[in-house]
């Protein structure tokens, strides 16, 4: 149940984190009630999935995840360009998450 719960914050953190974008440095209503919702479930549901996964995991894969699904939604919904350095740089954040989750402290 804990990596559902974790699955739950890492789809609040998304969605929170596109409606920041929407809601334009908070200057629309609705946007702005949505993402601070988004990120308040996002943030409980992180707090219950750390009740059994230690938080080193827990928080690697919540950001990892958070990073790679965001570059690409950043690029599919909102048009942004998508350079070197950022495939490089999402590249390391999934390698990281990798080696957490294979050699970390639980294993």
């Amino acid at each position: 149940m804990a990596y559902v719960y974790l699955g739950t914050a890492i789809l609040g953190e998304l969605i929170g984190t596109n409606l920041l974008k929407a809601a334009a440095g908070f200057t629309r209503f609705w946007p702005t009630i949505g993402a601070l919702l988004a990120y308040g479930l996002c943030f409980f549901f992180l707090s219950l999935a750390m009740r059994q996964i230690d938080l080193n995991v827990a928080y690697a894969i919540w950001a990892g995840i958070g990073i790679v699904v965001t570059t690409v939604l950043a690029v599919l919904v909102w048009h942004e360009p998508l350079n070197l350095a950022s495939l490089l740089g999402t590249a390391l954040v999934i390698l990281g998450v990798v080696i957490l989750n294979l050699y970390g402290p639980s294993h």
